[in-house]
């Protein structure tokens, strides 16, 4: 039987699959800007939501 890499492992009768190719056309963003811009926005509702209170 060949190896066949792009077969992947399949689950819920083939309904969906899981590859092992590491996807190289996505955009790639540093985690902690991620977070930082998590903690910005909390910090802006609040803001907004002690002003317009």
């Amino acid at each position: 039987m060949p190896d066949n890499k792009r077969s992947g492992f399949s689950s819920a009768a083939g309904l969906i699959q899981y590859y092992d190719m590491e996807e190289t056309h996505a955009l790639k963003v540093n985690p902690y800007l991620v977070i930082a811009f998590g903690i910005v926005a909390a910090i802006f509702v609040e803001i907004l939501n002690w002003r317009l209170v």
